[in-house]
């Protein structure tokens, strides 16, 4: 089927149209291109079926049990400051709803512990 032929100018195209046409025209550079040239491509002119080609899946991961050791002792440490401003958050929200609303103060669950 020919490409159909408008005699306005590009920009008086509708953006199909337009999309459309450079579309063919970045396919048409990609094969005229050498095949070790197209991975080197710039990413606008890479189509979507190459970024497929370059997919994977991880099969295997080695981290050494000490180094994943000290990942996750870091993760726990950094994470102490994300909980105690959660708290203090938490807290202040609580605060201002019993101010707001002191009939809230009759719902609480009071827990006394017996000494002795």
């Amino acid at each position: 089927m020919p490409e159909p032929h408008f005699a306005a100018a590009d920009d008086d195209l509708p953006r199909t149209f337009r999309r459309e046409r450079e579309a063919r025209e970045r396919e048409g550079r990609l094969r005229e291109m050498p095949k070790f040239a197209s991975e080197f491509a710039q990413e606008d002119d890479v189509t979507y079926v190459d970024r497929a080609a370059h997919s994977g899946a991880v099969q295997r991961l080695q981290i050494p049990f000490l180094h994943l050791m000290g990942f996750c002792f870091k993760a726990v440490f950094a994470a102490i400051p994300a909980l105690v401003l959660l708290t203090v958050l938490l807290w202040l929200g609580g605060q201002a709803l019993s101010s707001f609303f002191p009939q809230l103060g009759k719902m609480q669950i009071l827990i006394h512990f017996p000494k002795g």
